[in-house]
């Protein structure tokens, strides 16, 4: 599955997580990508969107 959102092009961003005993381990943040049907000029299609553009309304929902 694609981890990038087509409207505003969020992807995943990695870092390291640091547990108790500062043991360093690489860490992945994944985006909240929701696979929706949307309105693409007078027809509709599927897209990978992530959730903050759907609750900010940039997409149109079919």
């Amino acid at each position: 599955m694609s981890f990038r959102c087509e409207i505003c092009g969020k992807e995943p961003w990695v870092g390291k997580q640091v547990s108790f005993s500062h043991k360093r381990s690489s860490k992945r943040w994944l985006p909240n990508i929701q696979r929706v049907r949307i309105k693409h000029g007078t027809n509709s299609r599927r897209a990978h969107v992530c959730v903050s553009c759907i609750k900010a309304g940039k997409v149109e929902k079919v």
